[in-house]
């Protein structure tokens, strides 16, 4: 199991925290200090897609000139995602040929239960 996400993102501590207190064993990738792919964010996209991927809610997206939000794409998001890794959505877990994008403790128990 493969997680990815920024170290200080307060959902990915909570994540990290759950695994650790189930005894899940995973290797954590920080995108914001060890970058992230073209090609696995492409791999992302067409197992969850990218309206999954891309966060909304987050001061990243808040940023953006109105014009970019209000026209946005999926190859725009895809360029943003590549440049700005905090505007997806946290954290990206690979497993068991899978990806899982957020955390919800009572999803990942059901889910991660034979990890």
């Amino acid at each position: 199991m493969k997680i990815f996400g920024i170290r200080n993102c307060d959902t990915v501590k909570k994540a990290r925290k759950w695994l650790d207190d189930q005894g899940i064993e995973y290797e954590f990738h920080d995108f914001k200090k060890e970058g992230l792919d073209e090609s696995r964010l492409t791999e992302w996209e067409k197992a969850v897609g990218w309206e999954i991927l891309l966060n909304r809610r987050g001061t990243t997206w808040r940023k953006l000139p109105d014009e970019v939000r209000d026209t946005i794409s999926a190859q725009s998001a895809h360029d943003i995602m590549l440049e700005n890794q905090s505007i997806i959505k946290r954290p990206v877990v690979e497993h068991g040929g899978s990806v899982f994008v957020g955390f919800n403790a009572d999803d990942w128990a059901k889910q991660f239960s034979n990890a």
